[in-house]
């Protein structure tokens, strides 16, 4: 591990801050500007959907749909974020951070992409069409068709991602991969686990709930899968290019 004064037990690194910051601050806005659904204009939607702009890649990451939400995602960016960017620096820190969140995003479209094609099968080609058509503006309205089916290809095409558990996510696997013997106390384990085990057990879980689809739970896991994956991906080629530099910052 790079060797720095920074004791990251006792202060916040300024990229870790700033996050925080930045994360409370989008939610404030969606609770004071009431006449704007920043929510629709800001968070992620499919690249078919009339809501779609290029800008949400990255906006969505710091959308939050409930204060318990923003918490969560900002408690690990608290507890972790500020331990990795005292190991790698602010700007590595925050070019991980949002490749992983930009990442997840994608993930989670590609995953929209197949379920959109796998229910499509189902619904004849004029049903489809009128879907993409007017299905936006019904859900925009607070409504959805009566027909599972087409109900079902309407939320997939049309409604939003929104959150940083992408890139926490992300956080969390490169914590497990730079300190894997670290001891963590989890709730309600009266027991240490190691980093390593946690991360892995978390990625279990989220690729079982994934392909579990749990109806009504409204959690992108697979978006959680794609920061873990973009984040293995950049953790290796750090390292890779560190040894080769002749630094050891692990």
């Amino acid at each position: 591990m790079n060797q720095r004064s920074f004791n990251p037990y006792f202060n916040i690194p300024a990229v870790t801050k700033n996050l925080i910051i930045i994360n409370a601050l989008f939610w404030l806005a969606t609770i004071i500007m009431t006449k704007l659904d920043l929510t629709d204009m800001l968070g992620l939607h499919y690249p078919a959907s009339g809501g779609f702009r290029l800008y949400q890649i990255i906006t969505y990451m710091f959308m939050h749909g409930s204060i318990s939400h923003l918490f969560f995602n900002m408690f690990a960016v608290y507890m972790f974020g500020r331990i990795l960017e005292s190991a790698w620096g602010s700007k590595r820190f925050l070019t991980y951070y949002m490749i992983t969140g930009i990442g997840a995003g994608l993930i989670n479209i590609l995953v929209a992409y197949i379920r959109i094609n796998a229910v499509e099968m189902d619904l004849s080609p004029e049903v489809i069409a009128e879907i993409y058509s007017n299905g936006y503006r019904i859900i925009k309205q607070g409504m959805n068709y009566t027909d599972p089916v087409r109900g079902q290809l309407n939320i997939l095409i049309n409604t939003t991602t929104v959150g940083a558990s992408g890139a926490v996510f992300g956080i969390l696997l490169a914590f497990g991969m730079l300190f894997p013997n670290m001891p963590l106390y989890i709730i309600p384990f009266p027991f240490p686990v190691k980093a390593k085990y946690m991360v892995t057990g978390y990625g279990i879980i989220e690729l079982f709930a994934g392909f579990a689809e749990i109806r009504g739970d409204n959690v992108a896991h697979f978006a959680h899968l794609g920061g873990m994956l973009f984040g293995i991906f950049l953790v290796l080629y750090w390292k890779k290019k560190d040894r080769n530099n002749g630094n050891y910052f692990y």
